[in-house]
């Protein structure tokens, strides 16, 4: 993991402004949670953390790193949605492991990373099933292993 540091950080879509000098350092290691109201601007902000949305003023940095300009895929970051976006047609190893499959690692070694997860979640007994046979929660579970499996900061 590494430590993620958001300093005086501003977020407009067009003349409406979203967030409002939001400054945070988190700690490798804490656990933190944002709470607010719908539309107040958290989903917002952790997709700046990932790098789907743009910042309007200020700075994140991953680690020692600024990451402004860094394009999603070279930030090492996974994030959970909230509606899971599980493929449908995939069994829950499959799910789990196709974030490797895209990066090019080894069979074993995705195999392995998948039954780590699946062991720390309690999804072994599901690793053969489908998204639909599946409950929301499991299906929770599911997305979070795939965000774990790729061993994120």
């Amino acid at each position: 993991m590494a430590s993620v540091a958001i300093g005086d950080v501003y977020k407009s879509f067009g003349a409406t402004q979203i967030l409002h000098g939001v400054s945070v350092d988190i700690e490798d290691g804490e656990f933190v949670t944002l709470v607010g109201p719908s539309g107040c601007g958290k989903s917002t902000l952790l997709r700046m953390i990932a790098g789907l949305e743009k910042i309007s003023r200020g700075h994140i940095s991953i680690g020692s790193r600024v990451v402004n300009d860094v394009a999603p895929k070279e930030r090492d970051v996974a994030m959970v949605f909230q509606n899971y976006a599980l493929y449908p047609h995939m069994t829950v190893a499959e799910n789990m492991a196709f974030s490797l499959m895209l990066k090019g690692v080894a069979k074993a070694e995705s195999d392995a990373g998948v039954k780590r997860a699946a062991e720390i979640l309690g999804l072994v007994p599901l690793l053969s099933r489908y998204p639909r046979q599946l409950s929301g929660g499991q299906r929770q579970r599911v997305a979070m292993g795939r965000a774990i499996v790729r061993d994120p900061k």
